[in-house]
C-alpha cells in the first residue's frame, strides 16, 4: 500500500514567517524512514499505511507544540493498494505524458 500524505503544519502566533519553525518539522521528517518533497506550500510524504501517515501529522504536532499556543494544519491523503514509490512516479508519469503531447 502507499499513501501519499500531503499537508502543512504551522503555529499562527509567531508572526508573518514560520520557516524557523517548519524546518523543525523538515528535519523531523528527513530523519524519519519516509521519503518526501518539500514545497512552497506543504510536505508530501509517502507511507506505508494510514496508521503511519498519521504519526506523522502526530509527531508533527508534537515538534510544534512546545513553541505555540496554536497550530494549523491542513491534510490530504492519496490510498492506493499495491503500489509504492508513488512520490516520484506519479510526476514521472505526468512528465512523459507533457513529451508526447508535445510531438
Amino acid at each position: 500500500m502507499s499513501v501519499l500524505l500531503e499537508f502543512s503544519m504551522f503555529p499562527i502566533d509567531k508572526g508573518e514567517s514560520v520557516a524557523k519553525y517548519v524546518s523543525k518539522v523538515i528535519k523531523m521528517i528527513d530523519e524519519s524512514e519516509y521519503a518526501y518533497q518539500l514545497t512552497p506550500m506543504g510536505t508530501i510524504i509517502e507511507t506505508y499505511s494510514v496508521e503511519e501517515a498519521l504519526a506523522v501529522v502526530k509527531n508533527t504536532y508534537k515538534v510544534l507544540e512546545p513553541h505555540s499556543n496554536r497550530v494549523y494544519s491542513s491534510i490530504k491523503m492519496d490510498i492506493r493498494k499495491g503500489h509504492i514509490g508513488r512520490l516520484k512516479s506519479k510526476i514521472a508519469s505526468v512528465e512523459e505524458l507533457i513529451g508526447e503531447v508535445s510531438k
